[in-house]
């Protein structure tokens, strides 16, 4: 086995009223190898949450063990109060880019209307009701126009317009979405800030892995640093602080204080 996780962490800013998930204890192991290791955090309903560390900090593992997508080695995971199992309807997830087939044959619409499913069930097929919903989710996020346009011939930023659309057409409590902002222009980046501010505003909760520390207080209100253990949870302006950076990162990164002075601008 590799050597071990860092020093447990001081964590945790205490959470607001109103809890979306909560991580007791849990570690993940992949090959005997710890990905995470006995993170213990609540993570606050109604607020954007990103998810910050470096590469290999587990960051991914962490949505897919809320979303029972991967086994833990120990410890427990509630996802809305209970077992995921239980709040799978209530859940959206947007995976990171990389790990979808682009070349499947079928048009953005489509894709979309495939966020209706888990409530239609396998038996019955999404009708006039649902295509009006699908088409208002393309809306929202600046695609409408491409609702006919096979996905393997839209840009990297459209389709993930379109992964965020079909999680809109869950009309999910929670969302789960990995590196959203990954390798999209500027006009998808804003396009996807307005969307997470809107289903903020309707009381939803969002979880984003993000890779960008100077975006962190423009876009979130809520942080959670990992880098295999938890080293803090919290609001922004208390939580994303040099000190944390620095026992996130190890001191690696000379844009620790760039983004560090990014929260005290906000602040302003």
């Amino acid at each position: 086995m590799t050597a071990g996780p860092p020093p447990a962490p001081a964590i945790n800013a205490a959470a607001p009223a109103g809890v979306s998930v909560e991580f007791h204890d849990v570690t993940v192991a992949y090959h005997r190898k710890p990905v995470l290791w006995d993170v213990d955090v609540l993570l606050p309903t109604g607020r954007l949450i990103a998810v910050v560390g470096p590469n290999g900090a587990g960051k991914s593992t962490l949505l897919k063990a809320a979303l029972g997508l991967v086994p833990l080695a120990s410890g427990t995971i509630q996802v809305l109060g209970g077992p995921m199992k239980r709040a799978r309807l209530q859940v959206g997830y947007v995976p990171q880019r990389e790990a979808v087939d682009w070349d499947f044959p079928v048009d953005a619409l489509d894709v979309v209307l495939m966020g209706c499913y888990g409530r239609l069930g396998w038996i019955r097929r999404p009708g006039a009701r649902e295509r009006s919903r699908a088409l208002e989710c393309l809306a929202k996020v600046g695609m409408a126009d491409y609702a006919h346009r096979q996905i393997s011939q839209l840009s990297g930023g459209q389709q993930q317009r379109v992964f965020l659309a079909r999680a809109l057409a869950q009309d999910a409590t929670l969302y789960f979405m990995d590196e959203p902002f990954a390798g999209v222009d500027a006009a998808t980046e804003r396009a996807i800030v307005d969307v997470l501010r809107d289903l903020r505003s309707q009381g939803r909760t969002v979880v984003a892995v993000h890779h960008d520390l100077q975006t962190v207080p423009e876009y979130f209100d809520h942080v959670l640093l990992l880098n295999m253990r938890l080293v803090a949870a919290g609001p922004v302006e208390s939580t994303f602080t040099r000190e944390n950076l620095r026992r996130t990162y190890g001191g690696r990164l000379t844009i620790l204080d760039e983004a560090v002075d990014a929260v005290r601008r906000e602040g302003l």
